[in-house]
């Protein structure tokens, strides 16, 4: 099979069919199913296996190049540089502060950068399988306003690949109203690796979402949660989540940052409701 799908890529180099673009996206899905397999069936990739994945890794970039226009592209690039941006952020380990740790263990940590300024990181265990918790956060994005208080809409405004998206989120008014309406344009990628789970994104700007009057058009990025099985429990999902959020308008920052822990901490309460509530619901329905 793997070389037949090397000879369906190497016809879309013919001048002729430069433009079936259905062709092209074919040869490069195909190529790495392949691959993938592989991986799978063999206990350790050899030499030749890893020097096919780094030319078809070349092969897929010059592929994704002509499968997407110059502003797709742009996205895509972005919401890479968050990921990279965020990961390097959550590997320096020194310099982080306690902000709040709870009675089950949930803890808030936060650290100051030159170039981004306070950032937030959220550790938590939700006792849940990997695969559940990233259907949630992903797959169902744009229903998290039907379980999360602080999030009054999540709507997903273009679809770029199978690992990009532009969304625009709007917060719920905090309680007593401290914090006025806030909105958000954000580009975002998610990336899976072996049993590890990278969702990232950064504030970028959407031609058909402008400002809107009466809201303020806040900033996020680099911002990723990471999504592990727990070490010795696969039952259980190890989530971190570094926060990163301009709120604009005229905030004090101690507000500022109690308002963004507070918000970390509720997530992961809501999080866990949501995902307990679904589990009833689910035995429930077996059981009638």
């Amino acid at each position: 099979m793997l070389p037949a799908t090397f000879k369906l890529c190497a016809g879309i180099s013919y001048r002729h069919l430069h433009s079936t673009m259905g062709l092209k996206r074919q040869a490069a899905a195909a190529i790495v199913q392949e691959l993938n397999k592989f991986a799978v069936t063999r206990p350790g990739p050899s030499k030749w296996i890893n020097n096919v994945r780094r030319r078809s890794s070349l092969l897929s970039s010059r592929l994704e190049e002509n499968l997407f226009n110059e502003t797709e592209m742009s996205y895509i690039k972005q919401g890479d540089e968050a990921l990279q941006k965020s990961l390097k952020i959550l590997g320096e380990q020194e310099g982080w502060k306690t902000e709040t740790v709870m009675a089950n263990g949930d803890k808030v940590l936060s650290k100051v950068l030159p170039d981004v300024g306070k950032v937030f990181r959220l550790e938590v265990v939700v006792d849940k399988p990997l695969d559940c918790v990233y259907s949630e956060l992903v797959e169902r994005m744009e229903q998290m306003g039907d379980w999360n208080p602080n999030v009054k809409e999540v709507k997903i405004l273009q679809k770029i690949g199978n690992d990009t998206v532009i969304t625009h989120e709007t917060a719920a008014p905090t309680p007593g109203n401290i914090v006025g309406p806030r909105d958000f344009v954000s580009v975002r990628c998610s990336k899976r690796r072996g049993s590890t789970c990278v969702l990232a994104g950064m504030s970028t700007t959407y031609a058909a979402m402008p400002e809107q009057k009466g809201v303020i058009r806040a900033e996020n990025g680099p911002t990723c949660m990471v999504l592990r099985p727990l070490l010795g429990d696969p039952s259980q999902t190890k989530l971190t989540w570094l926060l990163s959020i301009d709120l604009k308008g005229w905030l004090p920052k101690s507000l500022i940052n109690q308002v963004l822990s507070q918000t970390q901490v509720d997530f992961a309460k809501h999080l866990r409701n949501h995902l307990s509530s679904n589990s009833a619901s689910m035995q429930q329905a077996v059981r009638c």
